[in-house]
């Protein structure tokens, strides 16, 4: 529920430098009820599913796919595979740059989690102080301060932002004035959160002036997500608010713009400046959520596939080549062209002193049973993935 007047969250704050600085609500009620609506509905719908069973296994997913999303948009070059693989590092075995970038990601979300989860829980500077410190510990950078707020000498002056994504932009540059505006971010925050705004609104809203702020010489856009990813965990949003990286890093173009446009149409005096991001966060939490639910969907069909051609198995409905053939396309999790599969030595292997008669047969007996699938273009499709164009068993070519 959206409380019913927003005309009193508005707070100008005056600064010793940079001017006066406004926070906001900066969007219309009627307008984000029916997204904010869809997104508590997909909500509800995936932590009533069957999450528990793969719980694990979804979390440790999410966390590999957020980091790597996370970090590639500030940069990162290690793919996805490999950001699998630094995770799995001990703090010793760390010997490239990239790899700490990772590992300090993975750590702050492990305090973000860790103060979501604690009863009463407030967002605080020390915190976003906290956050930072963990993000850019042990990164090599001329920038790189962990844990201090930026004071920019007189002789240099910080910019954000490029003209590809709606201009450049001068954010506060004397620390007291930095201090300041976080103090009264997290101030304004209390403010929204007391009145009952909810956090799919709150934690972009946030999100939006502390970039705005950009309190820290370098880290600004790991923190901000991983500030509005809290306000979210803390809420009771499970495994979307760190997955949300991955809609941020599909959609970069539109996610740097955005905080530009919103700035620009505030300094303009707009009706509503803040409402575009609002938006755009609320559709990127959506489809979030659906995906996940459709990824718990596929994990929970996985082990059911897995348990049943186990079963079979034992029941010596099918036999052992069959049940490694099961087995291989279980592994790789996706369709596989039948003339790569016996290619593949460990086929080649099952049927070394067998014919293409039995060969026929035993792909024959696992299409009849639904345990594969071959499509209409001859590749393989595990049992409990389907192909929209199956091939009809009366065609000889398997």
């Amino acid at each position: 529920m959206l409380p019913k007047s927003l005309s009193e969250l508005y707070r100008r704050v005056e600064t010793d430098r940079f001017g006066p600085f406004t926070f906001q609500p900066g969007f219309v009620a009627a307008d984000v009820r029916l997204a904010l609506q869809r997104v508590e509905d997909a909500h509800e719908r995936f932590v009533v599913s069957s999450l528990s069973q793969v719980a694990n296994r979804l979390e440790k997913e999410v966390v590999v796919s957020s980091v790597f999303g996370t970090n590639t948009i500030e940069g990162g070059a290690l793919s996805e595979a490999e950001t699998a693989r630094a995770l799995a590092l001990d703090p010793g075995q760390v010997q490239e740059v990239e790899q700490q970038r990772a590992l300090n990601i993975k750590a702050a979300y492990d305090l973000s989690r860790a103060v979501a989860g604690t009863p009463g829980w407030s967002l605080t500077t020390s915190f976003i102080i906290d956050l930072h410190r963990l993000l850019t510990k042990d990164v090599p950078h001329s920038d790189n301060r962990p844990g201090l707020i930026r004071d920019n000498p007189k002789t240099r002056i910080t910019y954000v932002g490029d003209e590809a994504h709606g201009g450049r932009y001068k954010p506060p540059q004397y620390g007291r004035d930095i201090e300041r505006l976080l103090e009264a971010l997290v101030a304004w925050h209390g403010e929204l959160e007391a009145v009952g705004v909810p956090a799919p609104i709150r934690a972009p809203l946030v999100h939006l002036y502390y970039e705005q702020i950009h309190p820290f010489w370098d880290g600004n856009g790991r923190v901000g997500r991983v500030i509005e990813a809290t306000l979210l965990q803390a809420a009771g949003y499970r495994y979307a608010p760190f997955a949300l990286a991955r809609y941020y890093l599909t959609n970069m173009d539109s996610y740097f713009t955005l905080f530009n446009t919103c700035r620009k149409a505030a300094e303009k005096k707009r009706p509503a400046p803040n409402q575009a991001f609002v938006d755009f966060h609320l559709e990127g939490l959506r489809l979030t959520i659906n995906s996940l639910q459709d990824r718990v969907n596929r994990l929970v069909a996985t082990l059911l596939y897995e348990s049943g051609i186990r079963r079979a198995l034992d029941e010596k409905r099918i036999n052992a080549r069959q049940y490694t053939i099961l087995c291989q396309l279980l592994d790789r999790g996706q369709p596989l062209p039948l003339d790569e599969v016996r290619q593949a030595p460990w086929y080649t292997s099952l049927y070394l002193k067998r014919n293409d008669k039995t060969r026929s047969r035993d792909l024959r007996r696992l299409r009849e049973m639904e345990l594969a699938f071959l499509d209409t273009d001859n590749a393989l499709w595990p049992g409990f993935s389907p192909p929209r164009n199956i091939k009809p068993l009366g065609e000889k070519k398997s």
